[in-house]
């Protein structure tokens, strides 16, 4: 039976962080046992920031033996950067086309964006959401795994392709999404989401006295505070990390010794940073030997865009087609 195709992106950063892992990565391996996966490098999508071209393929490098070294290999999963299929550009100037303007300006992402980088509120930043739309139905991929912020945006790529469908006739399908059953991580300082730009983040390749040093002056107050509920271990950032890295008996122990003061926060932190290096220590270790074979790195990624640009080219000349254009 074929499985259903599913596609997601993460933006080259160079720094994949735990947030990441988490919120994505780690439920990316988990879904190659169930779909046809396709990964991809965003690397169009993150040049709506301001970039230094002369490390930006560094970057792309970085981040898909990252994704390699946690799991995402050849034999599991479609592996691509965005830029080598065209066919995501193409598609998108066409549902560029369809968009009502109102559509893009109603985005939360835009507005966050937009505050975030006032001194560059470029026309990528409002359009970014039809190139996402286009990412998706380019391979008419019928899942999308996203966290609640990136709902809207499915939501907008569900409406683009019914537009279509409308005008031009029945071609894409409508895709879903499936939430991740992760927590939301937070930054180290308890109150933003985990970013590079906001330097509030663990790198899952950092050296493990790096981590530990960053685990050890993170904040864990923060919430209870704001909350106004000392004690309870869920309203605390760093038992939230916990849930994703701890084993569950592990996790009830330390919900009952934190709220009965048997531990303090280090002692906690210590316990977290052993299970956090359990787990990422193998994928460091990966990581770091892919750094000795770029070129094998770039293989996984040609390879990827291979399969990926037949079903552009395809899917690309039934849409010309129906809108006209051959």
């Amino acid at each position: 039976m074929n499985k259903k195709r599913i596609l997601s992106g993460i933006q080259p950063t160079g720094i994949a962080h735990i947030g990441n892992y988490v919120g994505a990565i780690k439920n990316w391996v988990y879904l190659t046992e169930r779909y046809d996966c396709l990964f991809f490098i965003a690397d169009l999508h993150a040049m709506t920031i301001e970039y230094e071209p002369a490390e930006y393929l560094q970057g792309i490098i970085n981040t898909a033996r990252t994704l390699i070294a946690c799991g995402l290999t050849p034999e599991r999963c479609t592996l691509f950067a965005q830029s080598h299929v065209p066919g995501h550009t193409d598609l998108a100037w066409i549902f560029n086309c369809l968009t009502p303007l109102g559509d893009l300006e109603r985005m939360t992402q835009f507005k966050d964006k937009s505050d975030q980088h006032r001194e560059n509120i470029n026309a990528g930043l409002l359009t970014y959401p039809i190139l996402q739309a286009a990412d998706i139905l380019l391979y008419k991929a019928e899942v999308v795994p996203v966290g609640e912020d990136q709902v809207q945006h499915i939501e907008l790529t569900r409406r683009t392709a019914r537009r279509f469908n409308n005008r031009y006739g029945e071609t894409f399908p409508e895709p879903k999404w499936e939430l991740s059953v992760t927590p939301r991580i937070l930054g180290l300082d308890g109150q933003a989401k985990m970013s590079k730009s906001l330097n509030n983040y663990i790198g899952i390749l950092d050296p493990p006295e790096i981590i530990w040093e960053k685990l050890r002056t993170a904040a864990t107050d923060t919430q209870r505070v704001r909350k106004k509920d000392p004690g309870d271990p869920d309203l605390c950032n760093l038992f939230t990390i916990h849930k994703a890295f701890s084993a569950p008996d592990l996790l009830l122990d330390i919900a009952r010794q934190c709220k009965s003061a048997e531990i303090g926060c280090i002692e906690c932190k210590k316990m977290l940073y052993e299970n956090m290096m359990q787990e990422l220590a193998p994928i460091q270790a990966r990581a770091a030997d892919l750094e000795k074979k770029p070129d094998e790195v770039m293989a996984v990624l040609k390879t990827g865009a291979g399969r990926c640009e037949k079903i552009a080219v395809a899917v690309m000349e039934e849409v010309r087609k129906k809108a006209g254009l051959r």
